[in-house]
């Protein structure tokens, strides 16, 4: 493969993904067209669709990359199977990459996101197999706006605060953190 070719592929998805970010910082996704983006980075529509499908593949993209990031840091733990709960390392990460995680919340993937994992066995055994699913979206949703007003705040309290904001509020349930 061409290197200087590949690289400026890269770069110029780079520029892509870094402008359409911005934008939705003060747009919603249907304001954003293709042309903003590509007058911005000044680039032409046919490298755009040479690497995306649309705007909306565009953001999948971004979701994607965040949720590699984020399993990134758990991948120990998903390589042997454990979960540590260790939900420091999320919010450091989220504090490092404030507006990756506003955009991947912008754009609506909080529903069905991959970046908290919920121990289903640690769960099925403190609960007594009931009502499981219901835990479950109670933890994902908590821990989901807890993150949305941190961010909203400007991320002013510690990643080690927020942590402990988490464990104050499973106290006596040591087993899920």
């Amino acid at each position: 493969m061409n290197t200087p070719n590949n690289k400026r592929k890269k770069e110029s998805m780079e520029r892509i993904e870094k402008i359409f970010v911005e934008l939705l910082q003060t747009k919603a996704l249907n304001e954003i067209s293709v042309s903003d983006i590509c007058k911005r980075a000044g680039l032409n529509r046919t490298t755009f669709y040479a690497n995306y499908t649309d705007i909306y593949g565009l953001a999948d993209t971004i979701r994607d990359k965040l949720e590699v990031a984020v399993s990134d840091l758990y991948k120990d733990e998903i390589t042997h199977g454990f979960n540590s709960n260790d939900y420091l390392k999320l919010f450091r990460h989220i504090k490092d990459n404030q507006i990756f995680y506003r955009t991947y919340f912008k754009l609506g993937y909080d529903n069905n996101y991959k970046i908290i994992k919920y121990d289903v066995c640690l769960a099925h055994e403190h609960f007594q197999n009931r009502f499981i699913e219901y835990h479950m979206e109670f933890f994902k949703a908590g821990i989901t706006q807890i993150i949305k007003l941190w961010l909203k705040n400007g991320c002013q309290e510690s990643p080690e605060d927020m942590f402990e904001i988490i464990k104050s509020e499973y106290h006596g349930r040591d087993k899920f953190l």
